[in-house]
């Protein structure tokens, strides 16, 4: 092996401390948390799914639903689904407690009770149900038709 001098170490040394720093910086640049995408409102939300499957883009309808609630793949095509035939779909909450006993659906109940002028008892029926803010809430019972 032949005989490094001080310019051949330098040159070495100066060689692995650029490597060093690369890695740091590789690493620094994995671990940032990505920016979240900003949340649309229900509303947003399905304007731009409807249009999306309109368009025949159904899966970059479920991707948007499945980015903007944490829905799994099933419940964000069924609200994919719903929302291009037209029906009022699930709260992007999920399903839990949107049925009742008697097997009517919230949004049946919710539109018998708009139908009888009775808006405000739809709206605390939701929020009872389903654990939604307010605001979410009456955004629901508005999109029900």
């Amino acid at each position: 092996m032949p005989n490094l001098g001080p310019m051949e170490l330098l040159i070495i040394g100066s060689f692995l401390a650029l490597l060093a720093v690369a890695a740091i910086a590789l690493m620094r640049r994995s671990a940032r948390p990505s920016i979240p995408a900003p949340r649309l409102d229900p509303a947003e939300l399905h304007h731009r799914v409807r249009d999306l499957t309109a368009q025949g883009r159904a899966i970059q309808a479920i991707k948007l639903v499945r980015e903007q609630t944490g829905l799994g793949l099933a419940d964000a095509k069924r609200y994919a689904d719903d929302v291009a035939a037209g029906r009022a779909p699930l709260p992007p909450g999920g399903a839990q407690g949107v049925t009742r006993r008697g097997g009517a659906d919230l949004a049946g109940r919710v539109r018998e009770l708009k139908a009888a002028g009775r808006a405000e008892q739809a709206l605390f029926l939701v929020r009872g149900e389903t654990g939604m803010a307010e605001a979410d809430a009456r955004r629901f019972v508005d999109a029900i038709e």
